[in-house]
């Protein structure tokens, strides 16, 4: 690691973002030169300083205008969404960890305040149906009807059933195993299609526990590409980031940390998309390490394409 390698990585290594190899490189760096030594001492230094100032608390007044907005809300969309609003909340009185996870979470915050008080979609398309799911609430099949909106998706955790209220000729709910082809299709059809994103994070939620079928894998993926509330690109993103890596995924990441334009995004992209980066992305990690708008993008990037040529080189050496 040279100099300006260690003064890149300085504010990762104070907030503790760096991976342990990269914190080791950082610390004999820092051993063997005195004027990042000094550096160091000094950032250290105003970084304690800073972290000595008291957090700023919303005030009661407007945590109770923001309760009493979002409650009618609700009341006006008939949704179910006290777990996130309850979240969204805490949120508010959490002190960031770090500057980085700080800024994602206010702008996390922020586009699902603003996303979830959007009117949901009025009419839906029919889903498929089969005849093992179970019907409440009315004595009627779900074959031919038409679904006009969804007021809840909620997973079991216990028993991995879902359990699905949406209002077709007259409001019903179905339930079943995540494996029944009409629960499935619900799911699916509500996270690429509906217009609530509450409604799409719990879709999300249920569909985490089968996210290995091919059908829900296609699904998730979808939603962390396309999804227009950053939070579900990012939960969608966290659902498939421990799939089995294939060539579909190793696509979609690229894309995403090429295409979003949510920086936070890009950087959890990046990420996993390092960790299995293969000689044929070299190209790709180039261009985005010179030309990427996010600083930290550009330094995983460049520390990808360094690991990989590094890797390249043991193999020649092995060889020879």
């Amino acid at each position: 690691m040279n100099c300006r390698e260690f003064e890149e990585n300085l504010p990762l290594f104070l907030y503790e973002e760096l991976s342990g190899e990269q914190r080791a490189a950082c610390e004999a760096h820092a051993a063997a030169c005195e004027a990042c030594r000094t550096a160091l001492a000094q950032t250290s230094r105003l970084h304690d300083v800073l972290a000595e100032r008291p957090s700023r608390e919303p005030s009661t007044e407007f945590l109770m205008e923001c309760r009493q907005s979002l409650d009618e809300a609700l009341d006006r969309e008939q949704h179910g969404w006290g777990g996130l609003f309850r979240a969204w909340v805490a949120a508010l009185r959490l002190r960031p960890a770090s500057g980085f996870a700080g800024a994602l979470a206010l702008l996390v915050f922020g586009f699902g305040l603003g996303w979830g008080l959007r009117p949901r979609l009025a009419n839906v398309a029919p889903a498929p149906t089969t005849n093992s799911a179970s019907l409440t609430g009315t004595g009627e099949d779900l074959q031919d009807a038409r679904i006009k909106g969804i007021s809840r998706v909620a997973p079991d955790p216990k028993t991995g059933d879902v359990r699905i209220t949406l209002d077709a000729e007259r409001r019903v709910t179905i339930e079943g195993a995540l494996d029944n082809d009409r629960i499935q299709s619900v799911l699916v059809y509500a996270l690429k299609s509906y217009n609530n994103p509450g409604i799409r994070r719990d879709t999300l939620d249920a569909l985490r526990a089968g996210a290995g079928q091919p059908k829900i894998r296609r699904a998730l993926i979808y939603a962390m590409q396309n999804d227009p509330n950053v939070g579900v690109r990012l939960e969608a993103l966290d659902a498939v980031r421990g799939l089995d890596w294939g060539p579909d995924l190793q696509q979609a990441f690229l894309d995403t940390v090429q295409h979003d334009k949510n920086d936070g995004v890009r950087v959890a992209a990046v990420d996993v998309l390092a960790r299995h980066a293969d000689r044929a992305l070299t190209p790709a990690l180039e261009r985005l390490a010179t030309s990427d708008a996010c600083p930290y993008v550009r330094m995983k990037c460049t520390n990808a394409v360094r690991q990989l040529a590094k890797t390249g080189d043991d193999l020649s050496n092995g060889n020879q």
